[in-house]
């Protein structure tokens, strides 16, 4: 039998900096974030609240449409896949960092809030999933969707 594995990360955070988008020499966009998510716990021993933020790095690639609303403080969600490599710095010393390879992004935020250049527009804005553009879409049966609404998503 096969052993099976999974990567899968998904978060849902705060925009600590303004996405930067450069380009391979290829003219691949390539556009890296960082997103704070916060845990609340109880202490056991004293009784607090106390809480921590967690800053990841997210790289998405070919997001060259998405990148300009992901703007500092901007809630999103983020789907993706973690990934480490290594790099040698200036100094020649090798580094190692992990990160996420977003495959999917979405802004969240009502009326506002879903940030960009058109910020009165409740719907959110999402990146396509690379996967996506590779493949033909499936075919759907029709009615298929029926009964799910907006309002039945999470987020």
């Amino acid at each position: 039998m096969a052993s099976r594995s999974v990567n899968k990360v998904t978060l849902i955070g705060h925009l600590g900096r303004d996405a930067e988008t450069a380009y391979t020499a290829s003219q691949t966009a390539v556009t890296k974030f960082s997103v704070a998510t916060n845990r609340r716990w109880k202490d056991q021993q004293s009784g607090e609240w106390k809480e921590e933020t967690n800053w990841t790095n997210v790289v998405l690639w070919r997001g060259e449409n998405v990148a300009p609303y992901l703007t500092k403080g901007k809630q999103i969600y983020v789907e993706g896949r973690l990934q480490t490599r290594s790099y040698d710095d200036k100094d020649g010393k090798k580094v190692w960092t992990t990160e996420v390879v977003a495959e999917d992004v979405i802004l969240l935020g009502g009326r506002g809030e879903g940030g960009g250049p058109d910020e009165m527009s409740q719907e959110p804005r999402s990146a396509p999933r690379s996967r996506q553009a590779a493949a033909p879409a499936a075919p759907t049966a029709p009615h298929a969707n029926e009964g799910i609404g907006d309002d039945d998503v999470p987020f």
